[in-house]
């Protein structure tokens, strides 16, 4: 899935945020069904309470991240968390947003800024070609080739 034109990063969290409340509110509904009966049906209520305490969390997360997505500062041509970059990393021009494991989530082409090529890239200029190891014993490079742009539809 791409990011429809016009779609910012603080859209993309915002939305993400409100699949998880709904998500939260299906599973509330599952588990106030009255607790009673065998051991089998008291164990779905305990895997019922995990996944909401999971959602909980990720919720708390991301309500976090849209706190400080709206306290950033951007500095124009310097890829930070929150931008579409386009890069080269040697078969041509590819668009990415730089987001939270939400936006990965949300289907959306992301790259986080803790995987290796995130932590490469977060803080690097337009034009400047960065190394990093996908995994231990492979170097590869990518290119920045514009920030800001817009995903295409």
């Amino acid at each position: 899935m791409t990011v429809p034109v016009g779609t910012d990063s603080l859209t993309l969290l915002t939305d993400r945020l409100q699949s998880l409340r709904s998500e939260r509110a299906a599973l509330m509904a599952e588990t106030l069904i009255e607790s009673s009966g065998d051991v089998a049906d008291r164990a779905t209520n305990v895997e019922a309470s995990i996944r909401l305490q999971l959602l909980d969390e990720r919720i708390a997360g991301l309500e976090l991240e849209i706190v400080e997505s709206r306290r950033r500062e951007h500095v124009s041509g310097v890829v930070s968390l929150g931008d579409v970059v386009t890069l080269d990393l040697g078969d041509g021009d590819e668009t990415y947003l730089v987001g939270s494991v939400e936006q990965a989530f949300a289907g959306v082409d992301t790259i986080t800024p803790l995987s290796p090529l995130g932590r490469a890239i977060v803080g690097a200029e337009v034009g400047t070609t960065v190394s990093f190891q996908p995994r231990p014993g492979v170097t590869m490079t990518a290119t920045i080739r514009a920030v800001g742009e817009t995903l295409a539809a």
